[in-house]
């Protein structure tokens, strides 16, 4: 089964990330919740670009991932469940509920930290939200946050299996709840209290500031109810509301070579300003 997992594990990943793409591009062409205003071309080559670099970057970097670190802590012993005596389904259960509150505290930590929002805002100055916003990160944001999760990985000895499992969730959630869906109220209703819904979401990548800082989570909705930071609806309606950030609203921002740059330009203006540029800029 190890071997299984270690040798198995990009194909089972793209594999999922191709099925779930499909559905969602389909979904959103069949029952799209918001007008497009941007041609598809311009947004998602530079989407699926930063997709493919840090795809790239992760594998380059990181020879061993979240899943064969999880195989080695198994195999040596190591972790707090171990520690413990947590094992077989709890240990499975714990895993997935863990990962996920770290992903969400993380979040929220890119968010207040001022250098590490740099990196982060990128993810928000998409000026439309689909299924491709769901893969857009900065390539340095994506590095640090499989750091970050390899040390969660090693720190508390997670299953591989669990590990794996989460990380496709963690990818096919984040791809339904960035989608340009329209789902009927009543269902949505009902669904937020057990999965992100894409409703639920898109007030995250709203301009308002006070919707910004609000539902963090990308998988469990019950963090952002537990900690404070559920907000229902946004204020101008999900039809109206503006997607983005108060800067970096030009179309050429959505390009690739201005994408990569975004975390070391300054903003000039919003509501996290940068320092004000100097005269020489």
């Amino acid at each position: 089964m190890a071997e299984y997992l270690l040798f198995n594990e990009p194909a089972i990943r793209l594999a999922c990330f191709a099925a779930i793409f499909l559905v969602m591009m389909l979904w959103e062409l069949a029952a799209p919740r918001r007008r497009r205003q941007i041609p598809h071309l311009l947004r998602w080559s530079g989407n699926l670009g930063i997709l493919a670099i840090d795809t790239f970057l992760v594998r380059l970097l990181f020879p061993v991932l979240a899943v064969g670190l999880a195989l080695v802590a198994e195999q040596g012993g190591w972790g707090l469940l171990p520690l413990l005596g947590v094992s077989g389904w709890a240990a499975f259960l714990v895993a997935i509920v863990v990962l996920d509150l770290a992903i969400y505290l993380q979040h929220r930590i890119f968010h207040a930290v001022p250098v590490l929002w740099r990196l982060h805002r990128m993810h928000h100055a998409d000026l439309e939200f689909d299924v491709t916003t769901g893969v857009r990160f900065h390539p340095a944001e994506i590095l640090l946050s499989m750091a970050i999760k390899l040390a969660v990985v090693a720190a508390l000895g997670l299953p591989a299996a669990a590990v794996l499992v989460f990380e496709v969730l963690l990818n096919a959630t984040s791809m339904f709840n960035h989608g340009n869906v329209r789902l009927p109220l009543a269902i949505d209703r009902v669904l937020r209290w057990l999965v992100v819904t894409p409703d639920m979401h898109r007030v995250h990548h709203s301009v308002r500031p006070e919707e910004t800082d609000s539902n963090f989570g990308f998988n469990l909705p019950w963090w952002d109810r537990l900690f404070g930071t559920y907000r229902a609806q946004p204020a101008d309606g999900h039809e109206a509301m503006t997607i983005g950030l108060e800067y970096f609203r030009s179309r050429r921002d959505l390009r690739l070579d201005r994408m990569l740059v975004q975390p070391f330009l300054a903003s000039r203006g919003g509501f996290r300003p940068d320092p004000a540029p100097s005269a020489a800029e």
